[in-house]
């Protein structure tokens, strides 16, 4: 059905009105001095060479692209094919492990920047779902809330890093549970958590509050991003390795165990990282079977514009308005 988005912009065509009457005067003023001159035959050898016709043809071009502009500021527009306005979909909540361990470099160029390149790709396939995000390490935090601005989303993922997080270690068990409290509690569906991490410190808060994501039908998807044999963790303080406090170089190892029990218990799937594009399509897969509730009310629908076609034959129009004279052209027979 055609509609327009700025409807209040039509009475901009109201201007057309004076500016015609306008016209009409001007040419009724040309008759009565032509007349007050004197000799008409004199007077009309005289303008011999000027067009009435072209004149009004110039006004009428120009009186047609002021229409047309205004009618294209209006923005026709029409639904796109196959888009209701509803929007379905899933309440995702991102739990993004951001401790030191993650700088560890068993993956290049390190484990979190593969983790920010994974997740920037799952955002790109989220379509219709809501999105959040927490960050962790000794402590979690509430990055972002439960949005539909993906690019908003994206934006957060660049910024992540250690220093968002004051507390070192990995709580795996507080960023669930600030996930859990972060989506609706009184659904039992339609929700899941993306937890990426290399789980190096078991916590046994994550154990206890799996019952909680359970309860409340919330699916957790893991991603291991490291390596079982492990690899050092760079300090970008010291400019080196990170040492114990006995001097030897610190190893940090990839908890596989811990990632998939989560998964496991929840109803979700442990992934571990192997390429961005492929990891990415698995949760976003997975994520898509999931049954799917109204997102945002009516949603937003989508509208193919027509405005450009509009100003296209205006500007066409002021180009002829432009090009043709107001004197006769011999090869131009309409213009006697």
């Amino acid at each position: 059905m055609v509609s327009f988005q700025n409807t209040d912009f039509l009475l901009g065509l109201l201007v057309l009105v004076p500016i015609t009457l306008l016209f009409v005067l001007v040419l009724r003023w040309k008759k009565k001095v032509k007349k007050q001159i004197g000799d008409e035959e004199l007077v009309n050898a005289l303008t011999s060479d000027y067009s009435p016709r072209y004149f009004n043809y110039k006004f009428l071009l120009i009186i047609a692209a002021l229409a047309l502009c205004v009618v294209g500021a209006a923005n026709m527009r029409t639904p796109a094919p196959g888009n209701t306005g509803n929007r379905t979909g899933v309440d995702v909540m991102v739990a993004l492990d951001v401790s030191n361990s993650m700088l560890a470099q068993d993956i290049k160029p390190n484990r979190l920047e593969r983790a920010k390149q994974v997740l920037s790709k799952i955002i790109d396939k989220m379509g219709n779902n809501r999105l959040g995000m927490v960050v962790f390490a000794g402590q979690a935090f509430l990055q972002m809330p439960l949005t539909t601005d993906l690019g908003a989303a994206k934006l957060y993922v660049s910024n992540a890093s250690p220093d968002a997080v004051p507390t070192q270690g990995t709580v795996i068990g507080d960023a669930l549970r600030l996930c859990n409290t972060s989506l609706d509690t009184k659904e039992k569906k339609y929700k899941a958590v993306i937890l990426i991490s290399d789980g190096e410190d078991h916590d046994e808060k994550a154990t206890a509050v799996l019952k909680e994501l359970q309860d409340n039908g919330v699916v957790v998807h893991t991603i291991g991003i490291g390596s079982p044999d492990g690899a050092p963790i760079f300090d970008p303080g010291t400019n080196d390795f990170k040492k114990d406090e006995s001097g030897n170089t610190v190893v940090s190892k990839l908890n596989e165990q811990d990632l998939q029990m989560i998964a496991t218990q929840t109803g979700g799937e442990y992934n571990l990282f192997s390429t961005a594009d492929e990891v990415a399509n698995r949760v976003a897969a997975s994520i898509d079977q999931m049954e799917k509730k109204q997102i945002g009310g009516t949603g937003i629908r989508v509208y193919n514009s027509y405005f450009q076609w509009f100003l296209l034959v205006a500007v066409i129009f002021l180009i002829l308005e432009i090009i043709i004279p107001e004197r006769k052209m011999k090869w131009l027979s309409w213009g006697k």
